[in-house]
């Protein structure tokens, strides 16, 4: 498992609509690797505002349409939910990502 995977999970909680989500790993890959149980995820929805703190994703990362990654809603997720890999993000979406979380969570730069 590596930071910027997809994966689809079934039935993330009982809150969610949908039989199945997709979500990004975030968590730092350190943490990915070791032994803790769970990781931090990111839902991906079908909706995409614009906002900072979305990345806009689609087919050419194994999706069905475009949408977008949501950082302003992070979910720790077990390990053992995320076993149907879709794809990797490209490196221009890793950066893409990191600044949308830096926005979501008001991290600056110095």
């Amino acid at each position: 498992m590596r930071r910027g995977e997809l994966y689809r999970v079934k039935r993330p909680s009982s809150r969610d609509p949908r039989k199945f989500r997709v979500f990004v790993v975030v968590s730092r890959q350190v943490l990915i690797d070791s032994r803790f149980s769970t990781v931090i995820c990111a839902p991906v929805y079908t909706a995409y505002e614009g906002l900072s703190t979305q990345v806009l994703v689609g087919t050419d990362e194994g999706l069905k349409h475009d949408s977008g990654i949501h950082c302003d809603e992070l979910v720790s997720l077990p390990k053992s939910m995320l076993t149907h890999f879709i794809s990797m993000l490209p490196p221009e979406k890793l950066r893409a990502l990191g600044e949308a979380l830096k926005a979501a969570l008001q991290i600056r730069d110095n």
